[in-house]
């Protein structure tokens, strides 16, 4: 090792020294900007009257809550969602205001983002959102949205980052820093165990105590703690017998004085059921609780749950002041992070950086499943006749679907895209198939002209999936069945009889059966793509971009083979009042591996139009202390023909261990680019504390010594190599 002068040595101490000065004088900058915004909050409650301060603590209208326009203190407004921004709604009901100066970026959906494994994508992604929601005068962001794929039929699964805990936990924090530092507050939902939109207002949630903590709530541990997200949306469903908007366990023990939070709480829309329980057990703003028509139009909400009976209770004494000054404190000091922040940047919206962003993770979120006899790409430079067939090729994708839908400056639609990319080509479309007709004989000549085409082309590319209708990827209603809709299924195995040429491009945030795997070539997971949809996938198709994402969920090959669905209907859907988390920690890939259950596609899973081979794949050292980080690093290199990126992904298991656990849980990863030929040295780092399980027997984390097992791969089910340490 080449030794260091005492001169470099001198000068990398004074260098060292000064940026610790500088950390230091930051954090006490900081920490005096919190104090003095402190002080200044303690003298606004001085000056508020009760009524004013209830009035800040319950909605104003559909997505606002009052100031004190006495004191100059601006009201909160509120906007979905966690991929755009929602249109303007009215005042007092769900209708658009139909104005002509909201519209904006869709950015992909949030199953696309997770897919790209890209922390440094999705702080792209949330700096182009906060500039969106900034330019729109919104002060809350309600997104993003990080509840745990738990099953399938979730038709609210398109919102979230997937079924991985470490994975959802690694992508969220970067994306609320994003959004943040346009002074817009996100607000991290749905706080907690959502992960079903059937029966979703009442259903109860019963689930261990290690469940909860290891799968359920580490990525709204990440959001609070790493991410800073000043605020949090409670969730509809109940957990242990109480509503998630004011639960005491959720909201008080842990949200509040376990991990320290110090922003707000504000209730999902009619989430809340109770006074006394939004008083004591967490709750800072109500929202969306049906407003009273007989109060004047101007306060229609103030016979809210947290309005004149939260009041009544404070004037009779039955209730104390500090509690209704304790939400009025963090909402005051939410307003000084974001409408009362004299400092906050303005926003832009629709720019060409944005729709740049929207590209970037659309391409490499974009997972291509399979691909028999290298099908794709398809060489857009030649003269050859594609079949494009299919109602995803040109429906909408960003109406639709609940709280999320938007109103989008523009649109890529696949087709559109595809047509653009390939000029040499001569492209035929057909419908194939209708999400909205329900005629036989009109469905019979759909399929009819989409067999005709099919045995004119070189290549069809079946653009099919889910949508955003009710019952398929929308809010408010789960999906009903495995497979895909519209009778797909049959229409694809009858083009595979005419043409063998065919790729199924899936539009969806969910997994689908897949009767027809074997008849086609190639199956590429497309998702939401948002506004430069069809620019990204032709892109994709034709070998432009080269596919790099990965599956941030598994495809099971038929719905029993998924563990929420194995245990029957107490697990999902439960029976009407309650439900139980059967398979405990064992979700997803973890259910999988443990149980040797072969899944269609794996998690992590993701094919690239070029090779890469990992080799001398080693770690640091042997035996760990509990304060060590272990290191484990690996050479990448590309050897196929063309540039591409590939995730390497580490995860660790427990050999003899005195607790039920999965055969292995992903506990690091890092995607690197690499050009034809080039190879490279990646390094992952893994703290000791990821090693942890929670143990119910002291309700705290508790890391196992022993012997351990870390496997080196590109997906879950793909290892190239296992390495044995031992922690003592």
């Amino acid at each position: 090792m080449k030794s260091i002068s005492k001169k470099s040595l001198i000068k990398l101490l004074v260098f060292s020294i000064f940026i610790l000065c500088v950390k230091s004088l930051k954090a006490q900058t900081l920490n005096e900007i919190d104090k003095a915004i402190t002080v200044k909050i303690d003298s606004i409650i001085s000056l508020l009257t009760v009524e004013e301060k209830i009035a800040m603590c319950h909605a104003q209208s559909k997505f606002s809550s009052s100031g004190v326009p006495r004191l100059g203190i601006p009201e909160l407004w509120m906007s979905d969602g966690p991929h755009g921004i929602r249109p303007e709604m009215n005042w007092d009901n769900w209708d658009y205001a139909n104005w002509t100066n909201d519209y904006v970026t869709a950015f992909p959906a949030l199953t696309c983002l997770a897919a790209t494994f890209n922390p440094g994508l999705s702080k792209e992604y949330g700096i182009s959102l906060g500039e969106e929601a900034r330019y729109r005068k919104k002060d809350i962001l309600l997104g993003p949205g990080v509840n745990i794929y738990r099953t399938p039929l979730n038709g609210r699964n398109f919102e979230y980052m997937g079924e991985d805990p470490f994975l959802a936990s690694t992508m969220v924090v970067p994306y609320i820093q994003g959004v943040q530092q346009s002074g817009v507050a996100t607000s991290v939902k749905h706080y907690a165990l959502n992960n079903q939109e059937h029966w979703r207002g009442h259903i109860n949630v019963e689930v261990s105590d290690r469940a909860l903590n290891e799968i359920y709530l580490p990525a709204f541990k990440a959001a609070i703690i790493d991410g800073g997200s000043w605020s949090i949306m409670g969730a509809y469903n109940k957990f242990r017998g109480q509503h998630c908007c004011h639960n005491q366990i959720l909201l008080n023990d842990i949200l509040k004085n376990r991990w320290g939070f110090d922003g707000v709480v504000i209730s999902d829309w009619a989430g809340t059921h109770s006074t006394l329980e939004s008083i004591y057990n967490g709750l800072d703003i109500e929202m969306g609780t049906p407003s009273d028509s007989n109060l004047s139009k101007r306060f229609p909400y103030n016979n809210n749950f947290l309005g004149k009976a939260f009041l009544d209770k404070i004037i009779s004494g039955e209730v104390k002041e500090y509690n209704l000054d304790d939400k009025v404190k963090r909402i005051l000091k939410l307003m000084y992070r974001t409408s009362l922040n004299k400092n906050r940047p303005f926003g832009s919206i629709n720019t060409k950086a944005h729709s740049n962003t929207a590209y970037k993770v659309a391409t490499e979120g974009i997972v291509l499943l399979q691909n028999s006899d290298s099908f794709l790409p398809i060489n857009s430079s030649t003269n050859i006749t594609i079949a494009v067939i299919g109602e995803n090729a040109t429906k909408s994708m960003t109406i639709g679907g609940g709280s999320s839908e938007l109103k989008v400056a523009n649109e890529i639609s696949p087709l559109e895209g595809l047509r653009k990319h390939f000029i040499n080509a001569t492209i035929i479309y057909s419908q194939g198939y209708s999400s909205e007709s329900n005629n036989k004989k009109r469905n019979e000549e759909l399929k009819k002209e989409a067999l005709s085409i099919a045995e004119k082309a070189n290549v069809v590319l079946f653009i099919g999936g889910l949508n955003k209708n009710n019952s398929q990827d929308s809010e408010g209603a789960d999906r009903q069945y495995y497979n895909l809709p519209y009778n797909q299924d049959d229409l694809i195995g009858s083009i595979a009889k005419v043409n063998k040429n065919i790729s199924v491009i899936l539009i969806s945030g969910n997994a689908v059966s897949m009767p027809w795997r074997d008849k086609i070539k190639s199956i590429v997971q497309s998702w939401y793509l948002g506004s430069e949809a069809g620019n990204a996938l032709a892109s994709i198709l034709s070998g432009r971009a080269n596919p790099s994402g990965k599956l941030p969920f598994t495809f099971p090959k038929k719905l029993s083979d998924n563990a929420a669905h194995y245990y029957g209907k107490l697990s999902y859907p439960g029976d009407g009042e309650n439900q139980y988390y059967k398979e405990d920690i064992l979700v997803g890939y973890r259910w999988n591996d443990t149980k040797k259950i072969k899944p269609e596609f794996a998690f992590g899973h993701g094919l690239s139009y070029t090779s890469f081979k990992l080799s001398n794949i080693i770690s640091d050292k042997k035996n760990y202390k509990s304060a060590d980080t272990i290191k484990i690093s690996c050479s990448v290199e590309n050897t196929g023909g063309v540039q591409g990126a590939e995730v390497i992904q580490v995860y660790i298991g427990k050999e003899n261990s005195k607790v039920n656990r999965a055969m292995k849980e992903l506990k690091g990863f890092k995607k690197l680019s690499l050009l034809k030929g080039e190879s490279k040295i990646v390094e992952i780092y893994i703290t000791m504390d990821k090693l942890a399980f929670y143990d119910e027997t002291i309700s705290d984390w508790n890391i196992e010594k022993g012997e351990y097992v870390v496997f080196v791969g590109n997906a879950s089910d793909n290892i190239s190599k296992k390495i044995k340490i031992t922690v003592i």
